[in-house]
């Protein structure tokens, strides 16, 4: 797969395309989580499967700012969550602040590949050092910003994503393919069978081979359609080089429009964006006044442009992922600030 090509993890690598629960988020999340655990403590797997027992004293380690439905599950799966420095962005001093005196019921550590808010890059090689060090699970995060690891020019930004044990991407983000459909890539994916491999006797047909890894033993779920095959048709059809214009295309706006806005007097530019997202204030506007802009530019026909939050503040937002978008259009949103 092509998607696999671009992490050059070890030939035990194994990528499954997911049914989302929910977001890929999700599934990493919860998977990984009873994945390290298990690593952790090998009394908790028994023949070859799971069984539970010894992880409901482990806990992840997180940043502050991870999706929305990251973040609800800290509460039940024990996450303790790492506050980052003015960027938003997880480094080397943010994790050593952020750990626990006792660390001995730490099972894994989640560095982000691009924050659907903002559009953050980790210091993964940061993350990749503690856990290796500690001997904790590293999962990356790369639902939205994965996919900037097809541009060459930025690819230095993910130094240390090839040190992850495991990885999520969501192909119906800036892979443009259907809603909804996750990638999830293993380093073992022989662990992740150990642990989410169901024991029923009209399955026992299927596990009969120990060489052979059934994609059903890959996560909690065993019936989904073929999410996969729409990504695989477009990338076999458009080629993976339209896939990397597409994704450099909405970088290169970004980029634009953050120039823009700091040549105005009356906005004020959040962060330089790593990805294809903007963060911006505009002075002396309101929740409200932000409102009313989306509110206009989506009655114009003009951009579906919506606020977000920043450190608890109504902020504005531009997020660019489709290609054929311009800076014609990028200069109408912004004339609209006006």
């Amino acid at each position: 797969m092509r998607l696999r090509r671009l992490v050059p993890l070890d030939e035990g690598l194994l990528l499954t395309i997911r049914r989302s629960l929910t977001s890929c988020g999700l599934i990493g999340a919860l998977g990984v989580f009873a994945l390290a655990a298990a690593a952790l403590a090998p009394s908790a797997m028994a023949d070859g499967r799971g069984t539970g027992s010894g992880i409901d004293s482990k806990r992840m380690m997180t940043k502050k700012d991870v999706p929305a439905v990251l973040g609800k599950t800290t509460s039940y799966m024990k996450a303790r969550v790492i506050p980052t420095g003015a960027d938003g962005r997880l480094d080397a001093r943010a994790i050593a602040k952020g750990l626990p005196g006792d660390t001995s019921a730490v099972c894994a550590i989640v560095a982000t590949a691009g924050t659907t808010n903002a559009g953050i890059i980790d210091d993964i090689a940061a993350a990749a050092e503690v856990a290796e060090g500690k001997g904790w699970w590293l999962h990356v995060d790369g639902a939205y910003g994965g996919a900037g690891l097809l541009v060459p020019g930025i690819r230095a930004l993910y130094d240390g994503i090839e040190r992850a044990d495991s990885i999520v991407m969501d192909p119906h983000k800036w892979w443009f393919a259907p809603f909804d459909c996750a990638a999830l890539l293993y380093r073992d994916p022989r662990l992740a069978a150990s642990v989410h491999a169901q024991d029923a006797s009209y399955l026992d047909v299927i596990h009969e081979d120990s060489r052979d890894l059934n994609p059903s033993d890959l996560a909690y779920h065993l019936t989904r359609r073929a999410r996969g095959l729409p990504l695989w048709f477009s990338m076999a059809v458009n080629g993976l080089g339209a896939y990397r214009d597409a994704v450099a295309h909405g970088i290169e706006l970004a980029h634009y429009a953050a120039d823009m806005l700091q040549e105005r007097d009356d906005c004020e530019l959040i962060r330089r964006p790593d990805l294809s997202i903007v963060l911006f204030r505009r002075l002396g506007w309101s929740a409200d006044d932000y409102a009313r802009w989306s509110a206009s530019l989506l009655h114009e026909q003009c951009a579906f442009v919506t606020p977000s939050k920043w450190r608890g503040e109504t902020v504005g937002r531009l997020a660019f992922l489709h290609p054929a978008t311009t800076t014609a259009m990028v200069d109408d949103v912004l004339h609209a600030l006006e």
